[in-house]
């Protein structure tokens, strides 16, 4: 009897009568029933304990010391005396008419909170691709009640929908991932952002985006109280693809020799002057020398990145205004052209010298999503795929809030 009850709790199936364990190779088969209990008659509410018959079910359970597990359960029916009707008993360890028990369906759910695909946890629970689908799709995650005051939106290549991009909708003063939406076109946004009313929607203070029109417009619209914010990796972004044109172009115009040196030195080339290692600044004066623009478009670069560094708002905020005019006045048209832009979105970029919120946090979501596409091999079916990830990022935000605390 000592020896049941440490198997009992060795295995965490307390109240179930153990009647023999067979081991094998991979697996392990545990024999299992129920103690004898009076049940309730589902047809007339009367008590009963007469047993009907019993019959074999095999139930798969977690893993054990490194095996499968498979539960032979005597399953048992009852009769009741009163009006005759035959019932299964209550069991406590498996949902009715599932053939997995609750801790395995648990420790499905627990291991797609990660990136992995459903054919790796699969392969771990012993299950098919399909059962563990079916499983995961119980879960549902409904569109936020409540607006946050900071709100962030960017977008990130999918391939759900025939659709190219989707996006994801996160609040990055907290670390919450808010929603995932099928598209990122003007129409579907803006019905989207209907869903809550005005005075709701006025409770959003700061809106985050990349430099795609249509968020500045829905924010203008729909959420007018709302301070517009680019993220700063977006707008200095245009600095370094202004200036990469610039390099491309003076490459071509060299020969081999040349032309391969310039294209292994974009690196270095891009790279902020202050983080250069010596050896490297010798190398960039060199690669100066060659050519006018090539100069002209590095002291641009370089004195964005140092507008970037001021510590003074004001001054951080001149200082850009000043940089655009020098740009649009100079010979470079891939600089011209760039100032426009930041003179186009000149004024939601001034209030990043203002606001310390960014698309940080959205970004780094982004990374984690294109893990679990890459794992999975892309996900046809949008509304699992919008469930996988605000499951993942759900969980991640609970285990941080429980290490703060």
């Amino acid at each position: 009897m000592l020896s049941c009850n440490y198997t009992k709790d060795l295995l965490n199936l307390q109240g179930v009568i153990i009647i023999k364990i067979e081991h094998f190779e991979s697996h392990i088969l545990i024999y299992t029933q129920l103690p004898v209990k009076s049940h309730i008659c589902p047809c007339c509410k009367q008590e009963t304990s007469y047993i009907h018959d019993y019959r074999k079910r095999q139930i798969k359970d977690i893993s054990a010391f490194g095996k499968y597990v498979t539960l032979i359960h005597n399953h048992r029916r009852y009769v009741c005396k009163h009006c005759g009707k035959r019932f299964a008993e209550d069991n406590p360890f498996a949902p009715k008419y599932y053939r997995v028990t609750l801790r395995l369906i648990n420790e499905i759910f627990k291991k797609t909170e990660s990136e992995r695909s459903f054919s790796s946890i699969a392969k771990e629970v012993n299950l098919s691709v399909p059962t563990i689908i079916r499983f995961f799709d119980m879960l549902a995650y409904d569109t936020p009640k409540e607006l946050p005051q900071v709100l962030s939106i960017d977008e990130f290549k999918g391939n759900t929908g025939k659709e190219k991009y989707q996006v994801i909708i996160t609040n990055p003063a907290d670390g919450t991932v808010l929603d995932i939406l099928p598209d990122r076109k003007q129409s579907h946004l803006i019905s989207y952002f209907k869903q809550w009313e005005r005075e709701e929607r006025n409770t959003v203070k700061f809106f985050v985006s990349d430099m795609w029109k249509p968020y500045a417009e829905l924010s203008e619209i729909y959420l007018k109280e709302a301070t517009q914010l680019v993220d700063k990796y977006h707008y200095v972004r245009q600095v370094i693809w202004a200036f990469e044109r610039v390099r491309k172009k003076i490459q071509k115009k060299y020969g081999k020799e040349n032309r391969l040196l310039f294209k292994h030195s974009k690196k270095v080339l891009t790279m902020r002057r202050s983080k250069l290692k010596p050896e490297q600044v010798e190398k960039v004066e060199y690669l100066l020398y060659f050519n006018d623009d090539l100069r002209s478009a590095y002291y641009l670069k370089e004195l964005f990145y140092e507008i970037l560094d001021c510590g003074d708002k004001k001054k951080g905020k001149d200082l850009l205004s000043k940089w655009i005019l020098i740009a649009q006045n100079s010979r470079l048209k891939d600089y011209q052209d760039c100032a426009t832009t930041l003179q186009n979105w000149s004024k939601s970029i001034f209030n990043t010298f203002d606001y310390p919120y960014t698309n940080g946090f959205t970004e780094g979501c982004n990374n984690k999503i294109k893990v679990l596409k890459l794992n999975a091999y892309g996900y046809k079916n949008f509304k699992r795929f919008r469930n996988r990830i605000l499951h993942i990022f759900s969980h991640q935000q609970l285990k941080t809030q429980q290490a703060a605390a």
